[in-house]
Order: C-alpha cells, then sequence, then structure tokens
C-alpha cells in the first residue's frame, strides 16, 4: 500500500485548499522528505487527514461524527463553511480515492459527514453507504485502523518510554502499542469457564453423598411396604362407617333446614302482604286515574305539544321585528359611507351603479398613468442605450441638464473628429475601416519582422561568444601538452626514487631484525648464530635511524601531489578539446541557420529593406501601433457622436412624459387616495349585497312563522274538538285535567311492575311452603331414634381412628417415595457429572496452559513471544543504523529493563538506561520500524512517518539515522516522512513540507525541493 496524494480544505489550523501530492516532483526525485513547523502549526493535521479519509477516525479523537466536532471544535477550522480530507492511494487492487467530508447548512448548522471511494480503473465511485466505507478500505489495504496507525505512522517517542520501563509496566505498553489486549481476555475467559464447570460437577457430587446418607436400607423399606398394605386395608374400612355416621347427621340437619325455610317462607308472606296493601294506598289512585285516561296518551301529549309550539311562534315573531330594525340601521349606515367614499348622492336604488362608476374612472386614471410610465421607462431604455458608450446618465429629477450635457458633448465631439480628418484625410467610416485594416497588417508584418530580426541577432551574439571562447581555449590548449610531459617526468622520477628508498627500508628492516636478536644477548650464554659466550657489542647498541621513514612519507606526499596534478592536465586537456570541437561543431550549425533566416528575412520583408537595425523596427512598430490607436478612438468618437445625436428627442419625448405622467397623477390624487379600488369597491358591494340578502331572509321568516302559526292554531281547534267528548266520558271535564292525570309512561310502567312484582312474591310464598311441607314430612319418616348427639360423637370418635391410620399411612407412602425420588436424582446426577467431565477436560486442560483470574498468564505468552519478534526484527534494523548495539530480554539476575548488548565492548550487556539521548532514539527507532515490520507482514507499506525525537541527536549520528532512512527509502522504494524541527535535519534533507502559523491562528502550507 502506497500513498500517493493527499488533498485537504479546512482542516484544523489549515484553512483552505491544499494537496500534497507524492507521484510528483519533489517526491519522485526524493522521497525522503521532512514535515518541519512550529508546534500548533498542523504537523499532524496532516496525518490525521489520512487516517480521517481512510478510516473516519483520528488518533487523537477516536471516531469522528458530527456531535464530536461540534462539542470538541476538532477538524472543521473555524469560521468556515466545509472541510474534506481525500487520500488517493495504491495497492494489489488498484488506485483509489477515499474521500470524507462534512458541511453546513444555510442556517449553519453543521450536516452530518459524508464519506465515499473512487475506483480510479473503472473511472466510477463504489456504491457504498459511508459507513460502510471504512471497512471496504480495510478490505483493500489489507489492515484495519489500528494496524494502519501502527503501519504507517510510527511513535518512537511510545518505544524510547518502552525501553527503559519494568516488565510489568512493559507489559502494559506493548499491550497498547501491539494491541495484544485479547490474549489477557482469552486467559480470563478460560479461568471463568473452567471455574464455572468444576463448580457445577462439585455441587453435584456433593449433592450424591448427601443423598446416599439420607437413603432407607432395604429390610427397612420391606417393612414399611408390609405396614402401608395393612393400614391401608383399615382405613378403608373405617371410611364405610364414617361415611354412614355422615348421611344420618345430614337427614337430621336437612329436616332442622326444612324447619326454618317452612318459617321463613310464612313471615316472606306476611311481609308481601302488608307491602300490598301499602301500595295500593299510596299509589292506587294516581295509577287508576292514569289508566282512565292511558287510551288516549298520544293525542294528550299532541295537544299540549302544539300549544308550546304555538306559543314559541310567536316568541320567534318578536324577535323577528329587532332583526328588521338592525338591518335597515346597517343600510343607512353604509349609503353614508359610499356618498363620503364616491363624492356623489346615492340611495338604495343607484348604489351599485355610483359605485361602479367611481371605479372605473379611478381605473382609467391608473392606467393611463401606468401607460405613461411604460412610456417612459422604454424611452428610457433607449436613451441608456444611446448614452451606453458615454459617461452621460439620465437625471431623472431634471432632464433638462441631461439635454445641456448632450449638446456640450456633441460639440466637444465635432471638434475632435474635424482635428481627425485632416490628419487621416478620410472622410466617412468605410475609409476609416480600410486605412486600420491597412495599417494593422502594416503592424503585424513588421511586429514579425522585429522578431526574425531579433532571432538573427541572436544568432550572431553567440557565434560572437563562440569564437570568444574559442580564442580563449587556444592558448590552454598550446600549454596542456608541454605541461601534462613535464609532469609525467616528474612523476616518473618521484616513482624511481621511492622504489630506491622502498628497496634501502627493506635492506634496514632485515638488520633491524638481527638487531633485536642482539637485545636477547646474555653474558655467559652462547649466541644462537656463532656460539660465541662473550657478547661485546651486546650493550650501547646505535640508536634507530628513522630519516629513511620520513624522506619515504616525503615522496609519496609529493608523488600523490604530482600524480594528481597529471591527472588534472590530462583531465582539463580532454576536457578542452571536446569542448572546442563541440564549440567548432554549434558554429557550424549557427552559421547555417544564420544564412538560412537572412535570406529568408530580404525575400519575406522587402518592404522594409530601409531599416538598418532592430531599432529602426520597434520604433517603426510603436508608430504604426499609434496610429492604428487613434483610427479606433476616431471611429469610436464618431460612432458616440451618433449616438449622442440620436439622444436629444429622446430625451425631449422623455420630457414630455413626465409632464404628462404628472398631471394623472394629481387627478388621481384629488380623486382617490386609497391603495386598492378594486378591493375597496368590492368590500362596500359585499356588504350591501350581504344586507339585501339579510333582510330578504328576514321576509321569509316573517311569512313562513305566520303561515305556520296559523297551521298549529288550526290544528289544535280539531284536536280539542275530538279529544273533549272523549274526556269527559272518562269523568273529566277538561282537557288540562286529563292530561294532568296522564302519568308518563316509564314512571306508569314502573308502579305496574312493582304490583304485579309483590304479587308474584305472595303467589311464589305459597307454592314453595306447599312444597316445603311435603319434603319435611318424608324426611322425618326416615328419620332414625338415634339423638344427634350421639351420632356427632360416634362420627368424631371414627374419624379421629381415621385420621390416625392415615397419617401414618402418608408417612410411610412419603418414606418410600422419597426413597425412590433420591435414587432416580442420584443416577441422573451421576450422569451428568460423567458427561461434563468429559467436556471440562478440555477446558481443565486449557486452564492449567493458559487461564488465571487475572488473564496474565496467556498475555504474558502472547507478550513474550510478540516481544522476541519485535526485538529480532528491531535487531535487523538496528544493524542498518549502529554496529555496536543490539536489543536483547533482560535475565532473571538484571534490571526489569531491556538490554544492550554493547558489540564494542566485547558483547557487555548494559541496561537501557543507561544510554545517551541519541542512543536512546537509535534504539526506540528501530523499535518503531521492527513494529511497522510486524504490523505490516502480510502487507507491503510503501508509506511511513516517523514523528519527533531527532533533537537528541548528534551531528554524526544523525547523519547515520539519515543515511539509514535513505538507504531504507532507496532499497524499498518507500515514501518516508520525518515529523521535526531540528535545524541541521531540516539543512539534510531537501524536500519539505513546511508549515507556518500566522497572526490570525491559521496556518499555511509550502512545499519545497
Amino acid at each position: 500500500m502506497k500513498i500517493l496524494k493527499i488533498a485537504f480544505t479546512n482542516v484544523n489550523s489549515l484553512r483552505g485548499d491544499h494537496e500534497i501530492d507524492f507521484s510528483a516532483e519533489p517526491f519522485i526525485s526524493s522521497s525522503l522528505f521532512a514535515i518541519t513547523g512550529p508546534t500548533g502549526s498542523g504537523k499532524s493535521s496532516i496525518l490525521d487527514v489520512i487516517s480521517l479519509a481512510l478510516f473516519n477516525q483520528v488518533p487523537r479523537l477516536g471516531k469522528i461524527s458530527r456531535n464530536e466536532i461540534i462539542a470538541k471544535g476538532a477538524i472543521l477550522t473555524r469560521n468556515q463553511k466545509e472541510a474534506i480530507a481525500r487520500v488517493t492511494y495504491e495497492c494489489k487492487n488498484g488506485i483509489f480515492s477515499s474521500q470524507w467530508s462534512i458541511s453546513t447548512n444555510r442556517n449553519d448548522n453543521l450536516r452530518d459527514y459524508e464519506m465515499e471511494l473512487f475506483d480510479h480503473q473503472k473511472n466510477e465511485l463504489i456504491d457504498l453507504k459511508k459507513s460502510d466505507v471504512p471497512n471496504k478500505n480495510e478490505e483493500l489495504i489489507g489492515l484495519n485502523y489500528d494496524q494502519f496507525i501502527k503501519a504507517v505512522l510510527l511513535a518512537q517517542g511510545e518505544f524510547a518510554q518502552f525501553l527503559k520501563v519494568t516488565k510489568k509496566e512493559r507489559g502494559a505498553l506493548l499491550e497498547k502499542i501491539t494491541g495484544t489486549g485479547i490474549y489477557r481476555l482469552i486467559g480470563q475467559k478460560v479461568y471463568e469457564k473452567n471455574a464455572e464447570l468444576n463448580k457445577d460437577i462439585e455441587q453435584q457430587q456433593n449433592e450424591i453423598k448427601i443423598i446416599k446418607e439420607n437413603l432407607v436400607e432395604e429390610e427397612v423399606l420391606k417393612l414399611h411396604h408390609t405396614e402401608l398394605q395393612k393400614k391401608t386395608t383399615s382405613c378403608e374400612d373405617f371410611q364405610k362407617e364414617i361415611e354412614k355416621l355422615k348421611k344420618s347427621l345430614a337427614l337430621k340437619e336437612d329436616i332442622q333446614k326444612k324447619t326454618l325455610d317452612i318459617k321463613s317462607l310464612e313471615d316472606n308472606h306476611a311481609i308481601a302482604t302488608a307491602n300490598l296493601a301499602s301500595f295500593e294506598k299510596e299509589h292506587g289512585a294516581p295509577l287508576q286515574q292514569h289508566e282512565k285516561v292511558q287510551d288516549y296518551s298520544e293525542e294528550l301529549r299532541n295537544w299540549n305539544l302544539l300549544g308550546k309550539e304555538i306559543s314559541n311562534l310567536k316568541t320567534e315573531q318578536t324577535t323577528l321585528t329587532d332583526s328588521f330594525k338592525n338591518n335597515s340601521e346597517k343600510t343607512s349606515q353604509l349609503i353614508s359611507e359610499v356618498v363620503a367614499f364616491t363624492k356623489t348622492k346615492t340611495d338604495s336604488a343607484n348604489f351599485t351603479k355610483n359605485l361602479m362608476e367611481f371605479r372605473n374612472k379611478v381605473l382609467n386614471l391608473k392606467e393611463q398613468k401606468k401607460e405613461k410610465l411604460n412610456d417612459y421607462r422604454l424611452e428610457k431604455t433607449r436613451l441608456e442605450a444611446e448614452l451606453n458608450l458615454t459617461e452621460i446618465h439620465l437625471n431623472e429629477t431634471n432632464p433638462e441638464l441631461t439635454n445641456l450635457e448632450v449638446q456640450e458633448k456633441i460639440r466637444n465631439s465635432e471638434d475632435s473628429l474635424k482635428n481627425w480628418k485632416e490628419e487621416f484625410k478620410v472622410s466617412n467610416t468605410e475609409e476609416i475601416e480600410a486605412l486600420k485594416t491597412k495599417l494593422q497588417q502594416e503592424y503585424k508584418t513588421t511586429r514579425e519582422a522585429t522578431k526574425d530580426y531579433s532571432a538573427i541577432e541572436e544568432i550572431q551574439k553567440e557565434l560572437s561568444r563562440n569564437s570568444a571562447e574559442n580564442e580563449k581555449l587556444q592558448p590552454q590548449l598550446k600549454s596542456l601538452p608541454g605541461d601534462i610531459e613535464k609532469q609525467q617526468a616528474r612523476v616518473k622520477t618521484l616513482q624511481t626514487e621511492l622504489e630506491i628508498l622502498t628497496l634501502k627500508r627493506e635492506n634496514e628492516q632485515l638488520k633491524a631484525s638481527l638487531e633485536q636478536q642482539r637485545h636477547k644477548l646474555k653474558d655467559g650464554e652462547p649466541c644462537p648464530l656463532c656460539g660465541a659466550l662473550a657478547h661485546p657489542y651486546a650493550e650501547h647498541l646505535p640508536e634507530k635511524d628513522t630519516r629513511l621513514e620520513l624522506e619515504i612519507k616525503n615522496i609519496r606526499e609529493q608523488l600523490e601531489t604530482q600524480t594528481s596534478m597529471l591527472n588534472t592536465y590530462s583531465t582539463n586537456f580532454k576536457n578542452h578539446q571536446k569542448h572546442l570541437g563541440e564549440l567548432n561543431e554549434n558554429s557550424k550549425t549557427l552559421e547555417g541557420n544564420l544564412q538560412k533566416l537572412k535570406i529568408h528575412f530580404q525575400e519575406k520583408y522587402c518592404s522594409l529593406a530601409d531599416a538598418q537595425n532592430l531599432q529602426e523596427l520597434e520604433k517603426r512598430c510603436d508608430t504604426l501601433e499609434n496610429k492604428v490607436e487613434k483610427l479606433t478612438n476616431f471611429e469610436k468618437e464618431q460612432k458616440e457622436l451618433q449616438h449622442l445625436k440620436a439622444a436629444l428627442p429622446i430625451i425631449k419625448k422623455l420630457q414630455s412624459i413626465l409632464q404628462e405622467g404628472k398631471l394623472f397623477k394629481e387627478k388621481l390624487d384629488e380623486l382617490y387616495i386609497g391603495n386598492d379600488i378594486q378591493q375597496d369597491v368590492e368590500q362596500y358591494q359585499n356588504r350591501w349585497i350581504s344586507l339585501e340578502r339579510d333582510l330578504k331572509n328576514l321576509n321569509e321568516s316573517r311569512e313562513k312563522l305566520k303561515k305556520l302559526q296559523l297551521e298549529k292554531e288550526s290544528s289544535l281547534q280539531i284536536l280539542e274538538k275530538e279529544l273533549l267528548p272523549k274526556l269527559s266520558e272518562k269523568g273529566f271535564q277538561e282537557i288540562s285535567t286529563g292530561f294532568s292525570a296522564l302519568m308518563p309512561a316509564p314512571e306508569a310502567n314502573r308502579l305496574r311492575l312493582e304490583r304485579q312484582q309483590i304479587q308474584k312474591k305472595i303467589d311464589d310464598n305459597q307454592a314453595s311452603h306447599k312444597i316445603l311441607q311435603n319434603q319435611l314430612e318424608e324426611l322425618q319418616n326416615l328419620d332414625s331414634e338415634i339423638k344427634e348427639e350421639e351420632i356427632k360423637a360416634q362420627l368424631q370418635e371414627k374419624n379421629e381412628l381415621f385420621q390416625s391410620v392415615s397419617n401414618e399411612c402418608k408417612e410411610i407412602d412419603r418414606i418410600l417415595k422419597n426413597q425412590e425420588e433420591r435414587v432416580t436424582r442420584m443416577q441422573k446426577l451421576q450422569e451428568e457429572i460423567a458427561e461434563k467431565e468429559k467436556q471440562t477436560r478440555r477446558w481443565r486442560m486449557l486452564n492449567e496452559l493458559i487461564g488465571d483470574r487475572t488473564g496474565n498468564k496467556f498475555n504474558d505468552f502472547a507478550q513474550d513471544l510478540t516481544l522476541s519478534r519485535l526485538i529480532k526484527l528491531a535487531n535487523v534494523r538496528l544493524k542498518d543504523l549502529s554496529d555496536r548495539y543490539l536489543i536483547d530480554k533482560p535475565t532473571e539476575e538484571e534490571d526489569d529493563g531491556l538490554v544492550a548488548i554493547d558489540e564494542h565492548m566485547g558483547g557487555q550487556r548494559r541496561s537501557v538506561k543507561t544510554l545517551s539521548g541519541g542512543e536512546t532514539f537509535i534504539l526506540s527507532l528501530s523499535m518503531a520500524l521492527a513494529l511497522s515490520d510486524l504490523a505490516s507482514k502480510n502487507v507491503e507499506i510503501n508509506s511511513l512517518f516517523i514523528d519527533e525525537g531527532f533533537g537528541t541527536l548528534d551531528p554524526e549520528t544523525l547523519d547515520q539515522t539519515l543515511d539509514t532512512l535513505e538507504k531504507l527509502q532507496a532499497e524499498s522504494s518507500k515514501t518516508i516522512g520525518v515529523i521535526s524541527h531540528v535545524d541541521s535535519l531540516k539543512e539534510r534533507i531537501a524536500t519539505q513540507i513546511q508549515l507556518t502559523r500566522n497572526g490570525q491562528g491559521y496556518s499555511s502550507l509550502e512545499i519545497t525541493g
């Protein structure tokens, strides 16, 4: 995976549009670059753009949402409307561009973010929901967010801390850096699962033990079965005797109950009889009167209803009279308002006519005023079109001033045109255009000739330069062969002298070996060379002569100097010869080109043969250009004069229209001062129509009421005539008396029902009394002579005997059932334990290997493997950074921190805490690079960013580190970005992304290299 381009708009302090193209210069020439700038200038924001565009996350904030941006004021630059982050990257599946964006709506409220992914090979957007884009990027790149951050953004600062901390703290850091926390969770889950399974088995085994302790012995169990059979037979006999006694007792209770029921019925019969007499006394007479007139109840109710309706109709007629009066007052008020509005004599006969005539008069005046306004606008547009080429504008308040200004302009234009006509000897537009075209063609030809002549002079200058350089080279080419020959002789002489001195030194060295043997001779011991016992020359040895070495050294230095000079002479001679050949070849080519250009110039520009040099041609161009410009102004002035003359009658017409419009306005203001005549007239008209409609309705209502009252009164008379004779027969002399005797139907029905219910109770009591009396006689015939108390005593005795035996049976049965349930439960538990033992075996083994309460066992094991792999990869990287150190894990006797093996000190093991800041940086950088290798073991990562830490390095180590990064970049074609503000690093890395802050809190970005 390689990042090809970063583009972003308004991200944090970086306002505006920015683009960093790693596939273009200067990054093509140098893929090692620095991101520089002061603290807070936005260096980290560039890295935020990458992770934001790919995964919608940034290292310092996590996942980004609309609410997150509002709450923390992050990502979107202050006072800006939108933010965009786009990354173009290349992977094994092709080239893709992933974009994240957010913007505000027209109310400046932040919308939700958007994400999209573009496939450059297919040249189309991939159809994805925004929430699926990060997952698709993960699939294409081969790294999730956490892996990407560790593989691409190398935080060596964390590793500097990681090198020095204790084992426990190192484990926590390693878990954070590598994301191995899952192993701790697995260890805890294994421990919990094993504990859970073992706890169940242990509980079940304890339960089996308790069950066995409570089981009954086999012999006791047989005795319980025999005893249960005997006692069960006794219980059955007792039950039969108890049932017999219960029946006798129940018979006596029934006799007593029947006796009481008969007594109760007799009491109820007396009460019902009394209730009937009371009812007849209270309601008998009214109910009897009602029953006399109930056959005429409908006619009586109709008679009462007709009387009420006639009374209501009279009341409504009184109300109508008030409405007539109110309508008349409103009509008079409306006519008065219209008289004031139209200023005409108006009554109900001509109300509508006067309103319409007044409206039409006002509308006609408004239409005439509008027509004049349209005429004014049309003429104004025409005038503006005529004055468009001039600087004159219409004075709408006083057009006469514009008229005077136009006339003045006409006089000035005529004077100017008179002068130009005398200068160019032309009188009309055709002559001006023809002269202008001719001068433009001459100018074009002269300008082309100037360019061609300039090319000729340029070649002549280059030939002169070549000639001067040729003359300059000739003396050197003549002197250098002699200098080379002399220098060769000097070198040969020095080589001969060096050979002689070298041979002499070898002889001296041979003699020196014998002198060393003389130092070892002792008096009385034989010489190993001659066997003599006396050694007179073993003492007072001559001093060693060092002059020969100095001479050899001197000769060698002279030889190196002279050889270097010889090489310089030879190289210069060859370069001068080559340069001379190139100059001659170039001059030959230039002379040919010069000849062709001169011939071409003479043929093409024969009309300009009188021009002697470039200055004369340029002067002629200026003269022609000036004439063309004057003719253009002449032509423009003529057109402007025509427009000015055409504008004069338009101005006069405008003055006339303004005067007429003013008169129309005065008439209209005198007649009507409202805003909408149509609306005002419609309102008056609607009120008038409404009042007329109300009056009509009132008349119709009055006639209807009169008619209805007559009909109701007629019906009432007919009904009274028919009803009165019928009521007289029942003893009622007036209809009103008969209506008063009439009860409401529900009340009458209620009283009848109440009387029927009382009578029914009396009848039912009599029937029930007869039945109960017969039943009592039958029961008395079946009853025995034994007293009830004796039967109860016998029943109690039998019940007690039965209960005692029954309880003993239940107890024996409970013991037998408990025995059976315990045996069944014990067998089931044994089966479950056997099955769980099979399942638990795997978890028990896992728990022994990796499980514990805190998860440390498996986590420490996994981290140890990860640390070993990380250290191995780090040592591979460290070889490129320094040949002195290797990183290793501490032994049990050593400090908890990691150990540096010092190869320069015979493999001495040192705590990393004893290293200098620069040495610590080199080790932490190797660890950071190793983590990148580890995180991207299945994915090729060709883009790396390394954070701060270079400030702790001395110049030599900094150079060595940068050499290593350059080597890494060259070998792997990686794009490597170094984030720093170290000045020496800025000088060493030419390609830079420079960030600077301004005084408003924003930053600017510049790419140099």
